[in-house]
């Protein structure tokens, strides 16, 4: 026996989300609009189908599916380069929106990627055997910054992060240079997605003057692309309007 797995997402417009997917590379391998919308797309190994509704609220989608992947950091490259090249900018917040490309704390290297339908995919790539969450750090600072990942990233609660993040950066608590730099990029993250521009800019422009040795550089290459894809977020975001 063989079996596949093909997830049946919800979304408004077949249109706009068969748009997206293009973008990401994928085919439109089948369309119709009646007596339903419906469409599939597919790329490599991975098929989509979709199905639309009029009343539905993207919004307050909380459609998921997971892929497996042995390659995450070439998906990555692929979407962002195809999101770049179609709507001119990467999108960070909103919808359609693209997250980071992380190292999770559970074995797997990931990043999540959300339609215009508001169907989110987690994409990963196993990075170790063993899948549950580590132990973590014993250091105040290195906890705070661990739990505040995990509030951000995986639980999706922005502001929870945030007000973490704040305390510890205000603090007198010990840090290394890449642990200073880790926490200013995920509470400018954060402040991106919440439409905080002023503060992300400041908090991008303090991680820029840390000075980091080589090796730093080297084990921080997943936040030094996320703060370049931020600043490029930043720029991009409109100022609010004056209060009367």
């Amino acid at each position: 026996m063989a079996e596949t797995t093909i997830p049946i997402l919800p979304c408004r417009s077949i249109g706009e989300n068969l748009d997206f997917y293009r973008a990401l590379g994928f085919a439109v391998t089948f369309q119709q609009q009646r007596p339903n919308p419906y469409a599939v797309v597919a790329r490599g190994g991975i098929t989509l189908h979709f199905f639309s509704m009029k009343a539905y609220d993207p919004a307050q989608s909380y459609s998921t599916c997971y892929v497996s992947t042995s390659d995450v950091d070439a998906l990555y490259d692929a979407f962002s380069s195809g999101l770049r090249a179609a709507l001119g900018k990467l999108p960070t917040r909103g919808l359609p929106r693209i997250g980071p490309l992380k190292d999770m704390s559970y074995g797997v290297r990931q990043f999540l990627v959300t339609d215009p339908g508001g169907n989110t995919l987690r994409i990963g790539q196993p990075i170790s055997d063993d899948f549950a969450h580590t132990e973590p750090p014993k250091a105040r600072f290195a906890r705070a910054l661990h739990t505040a990942a995990l509030l951000g990233d995986s639980k999706g609660d922005h502001p929870a992060a945030a007000k973490l993040l704040d305390r510890i950066l205000a603090s007198d608590a010990a840090r290394s240079a890449s642990e200073h730099l880790r926490a200013l990029v995920l509470r400018a993250d954060m402040a991106v997605r919440m439409g905080e521009r002023p503060l992300a800019e400041r908090l991008l422009g303090d991680a820029r003057r840390i000075r980091l040795t080589d090796q730093d550089r080297e084990e921080l290459g997943d936040e030094l692309r996320r703060a370049d894809d931020l600043a490029e977020a930043v720029a991009g975001m409109r100022q609010p309007p004056p209060r009367a």
